[in-house]
Order: structure tokens, then sequence, then C-alpha cells
């Protein structure tokens, strides 16, 4: 009886820690826009999150428009947000950072 409560308890363990990982980050999304969209788009993140209210950007995301929006906003970032590794690795991470980070969050990131 005990060792089928350990398995459980560790299992659940595992699974919480799984399911960590695999969430967003608003961190993440600011270094991903320092590294990879800073230069290209020509301003900080805090320009390039403020161009939409949270609102705006939260429907751009549940439409499948985010990577247009992002497009529209930073141009020059038009090759980064068509690479498959936008959809698959990074589209997440930046959504949190230009949502938390909105015109009308009343946060300011320090990039």
């Amino acid at each position: 009886m005990m060792k089928y409560r350990n398995i459980a308890l560790a299992a659940i363990i595992g699974l919480g820690l799984l399911g960590s990982a695999a969430n967003a980050d608003t961190s993440k999304g600011q270094r991903l826009y320092l590294k990879k969209l800073k230069s290209k788009c020509g301003f900080n993140g805090a320009i390039f999150a403020a161009k939409h209210t949270q609102a705006e950007w939260e429907e751009a995301k549940e439409s499948g428009k985010l990577k247009d929006v992002m497009i529209e906003v930073c141009p020059g970032g038009k090759k980064f947000f068509d690479s498959p590794k936008f959809e698959k690795r990074y589209s997440e991470h930046l959504y949190d950072f230009v949502h938390d980070y909105a015109s009308d969050s009343g946060n300011v990131p320090s990039c």
C-alpha cells in the first residue's frame, strides 16, 4: 500500500514539474526581444509592447493573427516571425512579454 502511494506521489510531482516548464515566461520573452528583435525593430521592448493594449494583444493571439500584428509593429523582424521556430518555441514567450507590458498594463520593461 505504501509503495503505491509513493509511486503516485512521485508521478504527481513529476507531472507538476513538467507542466511548469511548458508555461510561457515574460522574462524569456523580454530576453528574446532583446536578442532577436531589438536591432531589427529599431526601438526597445517597451515601445514594441506598448503599440497595443492587453486586450488587443489577446485578441490577436486568440484569432491566430499574433504574427501578423507583430510584423505590422516591427516589419524588420518579418524573417524572424516567419521562421518555424517562432510558432513552435518563441510565440508564447513573446506574447507573454507584450501582454504584460502593453500600453494599458502600467508595467515598464527594463529593455
